[in-house]
C-alpha cells in the first residue's frame, strides 16, 4: 500500500498539520517506508509461533509478577471536582468547541 503526495496532505491536515512541500515529500517517504516494513512482516508465516508476552521470554523463562486486580483508591469525586468550574450530576461541564 503505497500513499500519494494527495493522502499525505489529507493526513496532514486531519492531524492539523501546516507542511512546506520538502516536509511533505520526506513525509511520504517516511510513510511508505513504515507501510513496506509491514507488508513485508505480514508476508511471513506465522502459523505455529506462539506470542510473546515479553521478548525476554524467548531468552529465558520469566515468571510473571501479578497482582489482584482489586480497587485500592476510595471513589474522591466530590474532592476532584471541588476546583472545578462547572459540575452537573457528577460531570465535569466544558464549553463547546466549535470550528
Amino acid at each position: 500500500m503505497a500513499l500519494t503526495p494527495d493522502d499525505v496532505g489529507r493526513i496532514a491536515k486531519l492531524a492539523r498539520l501546516e507542511l512546506t512541500v520538502p516536509e511533505q515529500a520526506a513525509m511520504l517517504q517516511q510513510l511508505n517506508g513504515f507501510f513496506s516494513i509491514v507488508e513485508r512482516m505480514k508476508a511471513i508465516d506465522t502459523s505455529g509461533v506462539e506470542p510473546l508476552y515479553t521478548p525476554l521470554s524467548a531468552v529465558h523463562d520469566v515468571a510473571l509478577r501479578l497482582r489482584d486486580d482489586v480497587a485500592t483508591e476510595t471513589n474522591q469525586r466530590e474532592l476532584n471536582q471541588r476546583s472545578a468550574p462547572a459540575v452537573e450530576d457528577g460531570l465535569f461541564l466544558v464549553p463547546k468547541v466549535k470550528e
